[in-house]
């Protein structure tokens, strides 16, 4: 029941990876509305050693998220050898969310790796495509701040590189950037979108575009169908949307929650989901949709209702 991704990742002891385990979304508002108070930080290091014990090997954490000593933190309680961990951590030029102390992709490296306390990162990101040249000290485009990335994988310090919330046309340019230096080695090896039955092309195409160039969609967002969603004209909350009554039914034909449900539709369309739960019996759900796989004829359904429906819950106005 194992779908095979392209490309396959794999950590450093030769496991492939298992859906990642996020520590933004509600993590990051906790350490950001209060950085100070000792049960939230404890609570996201509890929660993120947890999943390892449970069986993630996949650990999901941003510069903006501001929780990267929390994710080394939950590492050594955890047990797990290094090794046998992935670690994917994204990188911003600015941010009104954060005090930005690393300027370069080299120095946001140096910087993380202390704060996780180790001596690699598995997968670094660009976070998002959305930034002017002023907006940075060193004048970034996308253009130049991949072929930092480049750089910095060259030192070996990062083993893949890759980007968040790319359309098809900033994936055009960087590769273009990937070429001059060398080729497919250096191409963006993954790139995070949001991406759920309510918004199966974060932007125009760029699902097929990715996958036809070997490129992985992590899916960040999978269950919003789950969540409140609210009317942008309104602000009220839809209550009524096609999922509603479609996830229930499929729940129970397939004795599996509506959770399991749309991470394994998301699997099912050749992408990794990034989900994260303050619980710990829906953290350990989230596992089992590696044992069971959807019918093709409800795969088809939930596209075909989802797309009734197009919903996009963040970075909303920049597609």
């Amino acid at each position: 029941m194992t779908v095979e991704l392209t490309p396959s990742f794999k950590t450093k002891s030769g496991d492939p990876i298992t859906i990642g385990a996020g520590s933004g979304t509600a993590w990051k508002s906790f350490k950001r509305g209060d950085p100070s108070n000792e049960d939230n930080l404890n609570e996201i290091v509890d929660k993120l050693a947890f999943s390892i014990k449970a069986g993630y090997n996949h650990l999901d954490t941003a510069e903006v998220y501001t929780t990267h000593p929390e994710v080394g933190k939950a590492i050594k309680k955890s047990g797990a050898p290094r090794e046998k961990l992935w670690i994917t951590t994204k990188y911003i030029t600015s941010s009104p969310h954060i005090n930005k102390t690393a300027e370069s992709p080299q120095e946001y490296v140096d910087e993380t790796l202390k704060e996780l306390g180790t001596d690699y990162i598995d997968l670094l990101l660009i976070h998002h495509p959305f930034f002017e040249p002023q907006q940075s000290k060193n004048g970034y485009d996308i253009k130049k701040l991949w072929k930092e990335f480049i750089d910095v994988k060259k030192t070996g310090a990062v083993r893949y590189i890759g980007v968040s919330n790319f359309t098809v046309d900033h994936l055009k340019s960087i590769i273009e950037v990937s070429e001059e230096q060398g080729g497919r080695e250096f191409y963006p090896t993954a790139n995070q979108i949001e991406f759920h039955p309510y918004l199966q092309n974060q932007s125009p195409g760029i699902v097929q575009f990715a996958q036809e160039n070997g490129i992985l969609i992590e899916s960040f967002g999978p269950l919003t169908p789950l969540f409140r969603i609210i009317d942008e004209d309104t602000k009220k909350e839809v209550v009524d949307h096609p999922l509603k009554t479609v996830l229930p039914e499929l729940a129970k034909k397939y004795n599996k929650t509506e959770a399991q449900i749309l991470l394994r539709w998301v699997l099912e369309k050749k992408a990794l989901p990034i989900t994260t739960s303050s619980k710990e019996d829906r953290i350990k759900e989230a596992l089992e949709i590696h044992k069971f796989e959807l019918k093709p004829e409800d795969v088809e359904l939930i596209d075909t209702e989802g797309a009734k429906f197009p919903y996009r819950a963040f970075f909303k106005g920049r597609f």
